[in-house]
């Protein structure tokens, strides 16, 4: 009990809110970067991902706007240097990606859609943009998961 009391309660709401951003980020890029993948050489899964896309795409940026919020209150006594200011840096990379995949890559699967294109294949050049976007994405996500573990288990 001693130990529950001497948690300091910006501490423990900003690991917890720090955890769910990454859980609900990183569990919704995984569910469209599988689709992603499976839909490169087929009209099935091309289509899924288009449908797929438009429940992902609010759950990554909840999970950046919740992992923000959590780091704030978790770093909030830090310097901006090592950890905080990696972790800084890969939410810059997350925030920039989603802007692209957003204002991008979004509303170009959206007017695929309307036009009755869903299930043709992406060309290729869409393609390659999209599979540096997904390295960018799983470096920022997976990279904020390490480098929270590195933290709790230094600090």
């Amino acid at each position: 009990m001693e130990t529950l009391l001497s948690i300091h309660f910006f501490d423990a709401l900003g690991l917890f809110l720090f955890l769910a951003g990454l859980i609900i980020g990183l569990g919704a890029v995984t569910v469209i970067d599988i689709h992603g993948f499976l839909g490169r050489k087929s009209s099935y899964w091309t289509e899924a991902t288009t449908r797929t896309h438009k429940v992902t795409k609010p759950m990554i940026w909840l999970g950046i706007f919740l992992a923000l919020i959590g780091g704030s209150l978790l770093y909030r006594d830090q310097t901006l240097s090592g950890i905080p200011l990696y972790h800084l840096m890969l939410a810059c990379v997350l925030v920039l990606n989603g802007i692209f995949l957003s204002f991008s890559v979004s509303p170009y699967m959206l007017r695929r859609e309307k036009e009755g294109k869903a299930k043709e294949l992406l060309p290729v050049a869409w393609q390659k943009k999209i599979a540096v976007s997904l390295v960018f994405s799983d470096i920022g996500w997976w990279g904020s998961v390490i480098l929270l573990v590195v933290y709790l288990l230094t600090h």
